[in-house]
């Protein structure tokens, strides 16, 4: 029995447990159903809220867009005014300096004749020329009345004057630089010819060197003809040679001549342009049009004459179509160059718009329009000028015939006279150079020695800071440029700050460096010192730069640098600076080719302009810094740190706030320079502004404000300069 009991408690139990669970499950149901309601009301309420705050937003922005809308037209129009009046007041400055100038050169009462003036300039070339004085200072001081003449002459070109003057500019500069080298040829010729008066006593050889400012002159004559002679070191001035050992028993004089300016390289320049219009014009042959003058010339289809006229007409109608492309804008003509997914048809008529276009900006000597660098890219050993850049000037290695010397004879000073003047002695002979000189010739019945290349020491010029070893290019006289083939065994030793190499001939040689070397860079920051004052300082790949800005001077200032206090610490206009500097071989100015050689931040050229003349209308008042966000904020958009800043000194962290530029709105964000991501969310209270003038404007001081508008506009424009110089918005 008890078992039978046992069984219907447990059978009972389980109708309990059933129905139980039947009434848990329902009660399960009825929870989440009112579960799944409230989450409904609330999802229905959240969304209603957003939608409230969107359309708060919306009508936000909207105000905020028609606010930017009306005052729009004044905003524009009072930037403009203002950009005006200080362009016309600069433009007014340069002319009234130019004409006290002139003034001041045609009252300067020095002996020196005016450049500008073509019979005082012909005369002191004549007179020159014809004068046969060749007592060393005397010429030394000659070539320096001729390089300040030289260096006139440069200013007068940039500044811009008609065709045919530019072209007697040239004629005439042209001419003073060959003549500066025919007299220090004429000079080192009579220096050799009295050699043996002035031998060293223990070498048996002479050794001599002349120097000023501009010019070292190191000069060996081989009067022992030992034959174990090795090479020579003219320790005073770092200059050495190693000589070859064939070359050591012959009547030979070596001649190391450093002119701390360049006569050379605009040569190479001109001829890069020249093979630039070669090729442009080459590739400019209307190859779709020649074959569509076959084929009508097959089908029968007009004569000679309407064919030459359908290619003319056809030749008008790609140069019509390349000005209309040089129009757009550069971002977008380079975008067309770099898109890789253009059919080969559309790449070569883009090519053939872009040759026509330059072509023409070189027919017309404009330079509006961006152009490409070209080197000849069948020799590779051609050194690119817009790559490169010589610093320390040019060294003139060459080898002579020892010219005849003198012999006392009963009393009588007795020495054979030439009239072929100074000979070059050929080494190699298959690769005679004759760039030393143009009064210089080689003797052909000359006898031949074997070609060991000959040694070189330099020590690197103290005015120039090399960023990195340096490289060496030597001339080439026929193809008039600088190469780099020919050159082996090159070492840079740090502890000296020299270089050793060998070279295959005697030649004029120079140090090279990368144009680009400091860039991109890492950082800028353009800080307020002072009513018409500020401090622009530029964090490169490899040297801080920092210059002082006061009204319409600026100063350089470097840390750890030596040997260049003929730069650093003095006052000069922006355009003596940047001169200054690049021959220095501190280079952060961009040009139209350095895009191609440095990893940009592209961005609208436009935009990046209008932005720079209004940073420096506020620089007196508002520091402006570099931003990580604007590399991420596309080619139409620029992103910037700013505040305003009264009080010379770095400006602190937290002050900073961030700016969104564009071409069409301008605006202060909320976020901060170091948050995780970007939002293009306006800070609290802040509006839409066309300029970003304005939208600084809104929320300075008074006394800020105060400052601006007191703002002078030498100052302004030597900012500007600067900024446009340097494109930092771009290159950072």
């Amino acid at each position: 029995m008890p078992p039978k009991d046992g069984k219907s408690a447990k059978k009972k139990e389980g109708n309990i447990s059933k129905a139980e669970r039947e009434r848990l499950q329902r009660e399960a149901d009825e929870q989440r159903r009112r579960e799944e309601e409230e989450a409904r009301v609330i999802a229905e309420r959240e969304e209603i809220v957003r939608l409230e705050r969107e359309r708060i937003e919306q009508e936000k922005q909207e105000l905020l867009e028609l606010k930017d809308r009306e005052r729009r037209e004044d905003e524009l129009n009072e930037l403009r005014h203002i950009l005006d009046e200080n362009h016309s007041a600069v433009t007014a400055w340069e002319s009234e300096c130019r004409d006290k100038a002139k003034w001041e050169r045609y009252m300067r009462c020095d002996g020196s004749p005016d450049p500008s003036v073509q019979p005082e300039i012909n005369s002191f070339i004549s007179l020159w020329r014809e004068d046969s004085e060749t007592q060393i200072q005397l010429v030394l001081e000659n070539c320096a009345l001729a390089l300040q003449l030289t260096n006139e002459l440069d200013f007068l070109l940039s500044d811009g004057p008609n065709p045919c003057v530019a072209q007697q500019y040239r004629e005439t500069l042209l001419c003073l630089q060959s003549l500066i080298h025919i007299k220090l040829d004429q000079t080192t010729e009579e220096l050799l010819k009295s050699a043996n008066s002035h031998s060293d006593i223990e070498t048996g050889n002479m050794q001599t060197v002349v120097q000023d400012e501009n010019i070292t002159l190191c000069l060996w004559a081989n009067l022992n003809k030992n034959p174990r002679f090795k090479g020579f070191q003219f320790e005073e001035v770092g200059l050495g040679f190693e000589l070859p050992k064939p070359l050591a028993v012959h009547d030979i004089a070596v001649r190391i001549l450093h002119t701390r300016y360049d006569h050379l390289s605009h040569h190479s320049q001109q001829k890069q342009v020249q093979r630039r219009r070669s090729m442009m014009e080459a590739i400019l042959t209307p190859t779709k049009n020649t074959a569509a003058v076959q084929d009508r010339k097959m089908e029968g289809e007009g004569d000679e004459g309407e064919s030459s006229k359908q290619v003319e007409e056809d030749s008008r109608s790609v140069r019509s179509e390349s000005r209309k492309h040089s129009a757009v804008s550069v971002i977008s003509s380079k975008e067309g160059r770099k898109s890789s997914s253009v059919k080969p048809l559309e790449e070569e008529e883009s090519q053939m718009e872009e040759i026509t276009t330059a072509l023409e900006a070189d027919q017309n000597g404009s330079d509006s329009s961006p152009a490409e660098p070209v080197i000849d890219s069948a020799d590779a050993h051609i050194v690119d000028l817009q790559q490169f850049t010589p610093l320390g000037g040019v060294f003139y290695f060459d080898v002579f015939h020892l010219p005849p010397q003198s012999h006392i004879v009963k009393g009588w000073e007795m020495r054979e006279l030439l009239e072929t003047g100074l000979r070059i002695f050929p080494y190699p002979t298959e690769q005679t150079h004759t760039q030393s000189s143009t009064s210089a010739k080689l003797d052909e019945n000359s006898s031949t020695v074997a070609s060991s290349p000959v040694g070189v020491t330099v020590a690197l010029p103290d005015s120039v800071l090399f960023l990195e070893d340096p490289h060496v290019a030597h001339w080439d006289p026929i193809g008039q440029h600088w190469r780099a083939d020919c050159i082996s065994e090159a070492s840079y030793d740090e502890e000296t700050h020299s270089i050793t190499f060998k070279m295959n001939t005697f030649s004029a040689f120079t140090l090279l460096q990368e144009l680009y070397a400091n860039m991109p860079f890492q950082s800028w920051e353009l800080r307020p010192l002072g009513q018409d004052s500020a401090l622009f300082t530029i964090t490169g790949a490899l040297i801080e730069v920092s210059i002082t800005v006061k009204g319409k001077q600026c100063m350089l200032h470097m840390e750890e640098t030596k040997n260049l206090d003929h730069l650093l610490g003095k006052w000069m206009r922006p355009s003596e600076l940047q001169k200054a500097m690049q021959r220095a071989g501190i280079n952060v100015f961009v040009n139209e080719y350095s895009d191609k050689y440095v990893s940009i931040n592209p961005k609208d050229p436009l935009i990046e302009h209008t932005v720079y003349e209004q940073m420096a209308l506020m620089s007196s008042a508002v520091a402006f810094s570099w931003s990580r966000w604007n590399t991420q904020c596309g080619q139409e958009h620029l992103v910037l740190q700013a505040c305003e800043q009264l009080e010379a000194g770095p400006v602190a962290e937290e002050e900073w706030s961030l700016y969104l530029l564009g071409a069409q709105r301008n605006q202060h964000l909320k976020m901060k320079e170091h948050d995780d991501s970007f939002s293009p969310e306006l800070t609290e209270g802040s509006e839409f502004h066309s300029t970003f003038l304005h939208m600084l404007r809104q929320d300075m001081s008074t006394e800020g404000q105060a400052r601006v508008r007191q703002s002078h506009y030498l100052y302004t424009d030597t900012v500007q300069r600067l900024l446009c110089a340097t494109r930092v918005l771009t290159y950072s």
